[in-house]
């Protein structure tokens, strides 16, 4: 059995197009501009070689009879000389007389070199418009031949020429630029306007590989036999099987789906062309389609190649949810898009990578095998991967003995890659402003503070909401340290920073995925804990509990409309909107339940968040010393680390006690 060829791969061109007939200099330009020699021919033909005098030379030479005849065109007289010679010698002595010093400096200066005669056998010169009929008197007067010339024509077409030859000029531009753009490829200026946007990395360019992608192993176990396709199309072709056309990379913002891909050319050593979704789509109709036929023939004149396109989301939603039907523009470009990636003919040797965020939005064409075959989930990475993606972000930045990564990854849940890169750039510009050689602990845990808590506000609370402020965060913190179900508390401070006025830092101890109802409810009394603790102290409530308010809320409503946590309301799901994907948010729709159901679910979840506020406010009343203690030490220090929480109160428990049955 012959077996099959591998695909060839074609260097580009250096961007001229040569298949368009159409590209050469207009034929009519040439014609313009040999009609512009011609008349500038005739003119100086009229003209001939003739020296131009001045009118006053003129009208001596006719006195002295020297003039045989002339040609009269409106202001200008052409004639000829009766004898050169005689004209030659009088022209020597006019300009010599003009040409000479005042009296006064005639002795000082030197005698001038006698001028050259310029003269020819024909003449021209201009009559003053005041002279009226003088001239012509004189001349008849003088037995002075006479005749009449009209080239006003010629002179009026010169003139009206230059006149419009700027706007011929641009005239003939656009009318060129229209012709080329006739051909959607075509390097004209509309041509290069529906040409494809994507960018191209060339091989030295693309210094990523597997080794700069950390925390996504089972990912990069997917993608292994993309690249292996790419270096050798041929050892899976042999045995009948197709690599998949497209791997559509999904998951949240920035868990590295643009590194993968940029990974994966890296180790294949194939050109990557990277776009974006957004980028296909223009005011004009038909751009996208064109730029998406573009981006493919140039991928196809590559191959093998990969072909990534950033947040797909843009262009490939769901068809039939926007406003104009099937001749909308981002409709008509998903459908190039598709007929692109399995149309009639066959696509080998390009793969297209596609990221996003929102793959539910996603057209079910655009997923079917055959297009998008392979999907890879790239999640926020594991506490292992954590620490590879720590490692490669500080390959180059100088660590102290006391920065150990482990730690700062278990302190670090749920951050994404990005986030990781963040950290440690803030913490090295934390060094860099304090005139550190190496980063160390300390601009570590700054950083964070500063990712997780916001930046501190340069703000002065009177005496009232300073104390009301920290028994608020006592509340919390202390809730936090006596259930067991809830994160451990990490730090308390009553510094302002982003938009609020003290924040109570939780960090996990262990990664989870889910949670149970009792964890669910020490979660709310624990948000329920700082208007607890100023109903307690100060006997009324406050503002600041709004945020506290608002997420506890949303909570409680889950749990008895989304999460079946409802003896009253069952195991039944209710939902007030919809997600709609052209517009990619939820919005307002009208009620499926019945307004006596929906009475239900308030009443429910009202009572979760009242039981949730009781069991708060009982256990810090059994605990107000604690309370007391914590507040104190807020308002001296202004910030209470975990281990001065230790001192203050002792460890944190971890067992279920009297205080979690209340």
């Amino acid at each position: 059995m012959a077996e099959p060829k591998k695909a060839k791969r074609v260097e580009p061109d250096d961007g001229a197009d040569k298949s368009n007939p159409r590209g050469g200099f207009p034929f009519f330009v040439l014609l313009m501009i040999f009609g512009l020699l011609a008349l500038g021919g005739y003119q100086l033909m009229l003209t001939g070689n003739r020296s131009a005098v001045d009118y006053g030379f003129f009208l001596q030479e006719v006195q002295s009879g020297n003039v045989k005849d002339v040609a009269i065109n409106s202001l200008t007289i052409q004639g000829k000389w009766e004898n050169l010679k005689v004209a030659q010698e009088a022209w020597l002595k006019y300009k010599a007389t003009k040409e000479a010093p005042p009296a006064d400096d005639a002795a000082e200066k030197k005698p001038a070199a006698a001028p050259k005669a310029e003269l020819t056998e024909l003449f021209t010169t201009d009559v003053p418009a005041l002279e009226g009929e003088y001239p012509l008197r004189l001349m008849e007067k003088h037995g002075v031949h006479i005749s009449s010339v009209n080239d006003n024509f010629s002179v009026m077409l010169l003139q009206s020429f230059i006149y419009l030859l700027p706007v011929i000029l641009i005239s003939v531009f656009l009318l060129f630029a229209m012709r080329r753009s006739a051909d959607p490829m075509s390097s004209g200026m509309f041509g290069n306007f529906v040409r494809s946007q994507a960018k191209r990395f060339r091989p030295n360019d693309l210094q990523t590989t597997f080794k700069d992608v950390a925390g996504m192993e089972h990912a990069k176990r997917e993608l292994e036999e993309v690249v292996d396709f790419l270096k050798d199309p041929a050892k899976f072709q042999r045995l009948g099987a197709e690599i998949p056309k497209g791997v559509l990379l999904a998951g949240p913002p920035g868990t590295g789906k643009t590194l993968l891909a940029r990974a994966v050319a890296g180790e294949a050593g194939v050109p990557f062309f990277s776009i974006n979704g957004s980028e296909f789509i223009q005011m004009f109709v038909g751009v996208g389609a064109s730029r998406v036929r573009d981006m493919f023939r140039t991928a196809k004149e590559n191959s093998p190649c990969i072909l990534f396109i950033d947040e797909i989301d843009a262009v490939g939603r769901v068809r039939g949810a926007g406003v104009g039907g099937g001749h909308d523009e981002r409709e008509q470009t998903l459908n190039q898009i598709l007929s692109e990636m399995d149309g009639f003919q066959a696509n080998e040797a390009v793969i297209v990578v596609a990221a996003t965020n929102r793959p539910d939005v996603l057209d079910p064409a655009l997923l079917r095998p055959g297009r998008f075959d392979r999907h890879v989930s790239v999640d926020r990475p594991s506490r292992l991967g954590r620490v590879g993606i720590l490692k490669v972000h500080v390959r180059k930045v100088p660590l102290g003995e006391n920065v150990n990564l482990e730690d700062i990854a278990g302190s670090t849940i749920g951050f994404s890659g990005a986030d990781l890169k963040n950290l440690v750039n803030e913490a090295a510009l934390a060094a860099a402003r304090d005139g550190k050689s190496q980063v160390d602990r300390i601009d570590f845990e700054t950083a964070r503070d500063k990712i997780m808590m916001g930046v501190a506000r340069e703000e002065v609370l009177n005496a009232k909401e300073r104390r009301m402020t920290a028994y608020h965060e006592a509340g919390h913190a202390l809730l936090a340290w006596l259930l067991p179900e809830v994160d451990t508390v990490h730090k308390v401070t009553i510094v302002p920073r982003g938009r609020a006025l003290g924040v109570t830092q939780l960090l996990p101890e262990e990664e989870r995925f889910h949670m149970g109802e009792s964890r669910l409810r020490s979660q709310l009394a624990m948000m329920l804990g700082g208007r607890a603790a100023e109903k307690l102290v100060f006997d009324e409530f406050s503002a600041g509990a709004e945020d506290d308010l608002k997420r506890a809320s949303q909570i409680a409503r889950r749990m008895v409309s989304a999460w079946g946590m409802s003896e009253r309301i069952g195991p039944v799901a209710y939902r007030d909107g919809e997600e709609h994907p052209f517009l990619g948010k939820e919005i307002q729709e009208t009620r499926k339940y019945s307004e006596q159901t929906a009475f239900l679910i308030d009443q429910e979840m009202q009572k979760i968040l009242i039981h949730a506020s009781e069991r708060a406010t009982s256990i810090l009343e059994d605990n107000r010393e604690n309370l007391d203690r914590i507040s104190d030490a807020l308002l001296e220090r202004e910030i209470v680390s975990r281990e001065e929480l230790i001192e203050l109160i002792g460890p944190k428990r971890v067992e279920a006690d009297v205080v979690a049955s209340v």
